[in-house]
């Protein structure tokens, strides 16, 4: 599907018309249509042709301009500054565009040129302990990449890779056993996995017997003992159990079928190992077998080794994630390897991306790409604790931003149904929450802040939800079918109709923009500009005291903004209500 992105358009013009003045000078140039305060859209690219070509830019940008081919698309392309290209788009090119991109269901968002397989690893908490703060921003950002990746074409492949083996297990199993199994159930089941852990890590601290039953629990659990593996598999469950209830309760995909353990990959570590000693990748260091991955160096700038297994015998986590990637390129046949993963991973990503591709197992078109981000801070500006200094409680957090929210809606609209009150206070509050997120670039960190991330002015969800919501009102004071305007080709006279127009028609644009950046605060901040403009629009065209075919071209405008509000939203994994 070709771009419904006015600027697209444009853009493709200029880079024919620079194919036919200069052949072969097209490549590498910069013919992006790009939004303007002085025009619709500003194009930079006779700058580098003049530099290349060495001739005067605006000489270069004159050409251009007499050429481009400009009839049912342009009302004029003129040369500014030191040879930018300004375009002004014609007012029926517009509303056509317009009205195919309502015609159809995906709103003219283009399928991937190429699609691909694509893994995508994120959330990652670890059995019999509690999600807190810390596990928000992969989860949020993984699931938002998940539902933006689905949307233009590509097969998905979520993967949760919990951490349910190792060394804590042995402690884990034995605190189970003391405690008895009904009561061991009992306790994980009511969601209290901290104290749990805490309780176990406790009596592994305070007694040597209870580490030695500890130590030989874990040889029991490597050595596939059934009763062991019973209980771990408890363990386990409870923990599932526990996830399942907060991935519902923050509305995000992951489900019980998406979990991936590191004991999914426990038999493919002994094949990890021989697959690198026999591609001559497998050194010995310090009794220890590890792979020195180029250009990985030490604080002495000595070779950075990738431990493989260390001298007890015992794989490493890097053994471990060299097995994920032998699973996803081989068996589930990924092109694109996304890891969803704290800044603080990158060396290491890095150097199981280095190892795995100098094996043979990650080849092109395969690939990976770390997902990094920053920290939840608190008003002090570090990390966000609890008043005890713990790390802030997932369910905790989420549960605070409903009861606001809904705190929020009766004082607003007391006279708001209860239990619509109820599902629009939940879209609310965790809307807010993954939005005061998202809508940060994830490699920075962001405060956490409830009064500003629950506003309903300014760059927040509440803002872009009431103005969905201020459009459904709209339809229902008009006694009209929304679907009943999506063959309207809109007017657009007045400015702010072309303003909201043009934000509109850039929608196809922003979302592949931002799945290729891996970024979805390049969405937000599209679906904030297009509520601000909106707002505009609103406040400077009447719709109902509009009559006519103005009146159905204003409502065709709010019809198509509030379903690319509602689409843009949906793609973050945060509602749109449709009365607040």
């Amino acid at each position: 599907m070709t771009s419904t992105s006015a600027a697209a358009i444009i853009a493709a013009r200029i880079e024919a018309a620079v194919a036919r003045l200069h052949p072969g000078e097209t490549g590498g140039l910069d013919t992006v249509a790009r939004p303007s305060e002085h025009a619709d859209a500003q194009v930079n690219v006779a700058l580098a042709l003049a530099k290349r070509l060495g001739k005067n830019p605006r000489e270069v940008a004159e050409q251009i301009a007499r050429s481009v081919e400009v009839v049912g698309v342009c009302r004029s392309v003129e040369v500014a500054g030191p040879g930018f290209l300004n375009i002004t788009f014609d007012d029926a090119f517009l509303g056509e565009k317009l009205r195919e991109m309502a015609s159809g269901e995906s709103l003219g968002l283009r399928q991937a040129a190429v699609t691909e397989t694509v893994v995508v690893d994120y959330s990652a908490p670890n059995v019999a302990k509690e999600m807190h703060v810390g596990h928000l921003r992969s989860t949020i950002i993984g699931d938002a990449l998940v539902r933006m990746l689905t949307a233009v074409g590509h097969r998905v492949v979520r993967e949760n890779h919990i951490g349910d083996w190792g060394t804590p297990f042995g402690m884990l199993i034995e605190h189970l056993v003391d405690l008895g199994e009904a009561g061991a159930s009992r306790e994980l089941s009511v969601g209290d996995l901290d104290a749990f852990y805490k309780e176990a890590r406790k009596k592994f601290d305070a007694s040597e017997q209870f580490q030695d039953r500890a130590r030989k629990r874990v040889v029991a659990l490597q050595a596939g003992d059934a009763d062991t593996l019973r209980l771990w598999n408890l363990l386990v469950a409870e923990s599932a159990r526990y996830f399942a209830q907060v991935y519902e309760k923050l509305d995000v995909l992951l489900k019980h079928s998406d979990l991936r353990g590191e004991s999914t990959y426990n038999h493919l570590l002994a094949a990890v190992v021989e697959r690198l000693r026999a591609a001559g990748l497998l050194q010995q260091d310090d009794e220890a077998e590890v792979v020195f991955p180029p250009g990985f160096t030490n604080r002495e700038n000595q070779p950075l080794p990738l431990i493989i297994r260390k001298k007890d015998g015992g794989y490493n986590y890097a053994t471990s994630d060299l097995a994920c990637v032998i699973d996803r390129v081989e068996n589930i046949g990924a092109t694109l390897l996304v890891y969803v993963v704290g800044a603080p991973q990158a060396q290491h990503l890095a150097m199981v991306e280095s190892v795995a591709a100098s094996a043979g197992w990650l080849k092109p078109p395969a690939r990976m790409e770390h997902v990094a981000f920053g920290s939840v801070l608190g008003s002090d500006r570090k990390m966000l604790r609890s008043r005890s200094g713990d790390a802030v409680k997932l369910v905790e957090l989420l549960d605070e931003a409903v009861q606001r929210a809904e705190a929020s809606i009766r004082e607003k609209n007391p006279e708001l149904d209860p239990a619509v009150r109820s599902v629009v206070a939940h879209q609310i509050g965790i809307g807010a929450v993954k939005y005061s997120d998202l809508s940060n670039d994830r490699v920075k960190d962001y405060v956490f802040d409830w009064e500003r991330m629950l506003s309903f002015d300014g760059n927040t969800a509440p803002y872009l939800q009431y103005a969905h919501a201020r459009i459904c009102s709209i339809f229902r004071k008009a006694g009209e079918k929304r679907s009943a305007v999506r063959d309207v080709r809109p007017l657009v006279a007045h400015q702010a109709e072309r303003a909201l127009a043009l934000s509109l028609l850039q929608f196809d644009t922003v979302v592949h923009d931002a799945i290729d950046r891996f970024s979805p605060h390049r969405l937000c901040t599209y679906l904030y500009e297009l509520s601000s403009r909106y707002t505009a629009f609103y406040e400077h065209c009447p719709v109902l005291k509009a009559d006519g075919d103005v009146r159905q071209s204003r409502l065709a405008l709010c019809d198509l903004t509030a379903r690319v509000l509602e689409h843009g939203l949906g793609m973050l994994g945060i509602g749109a209500p449709e009365q607040m």
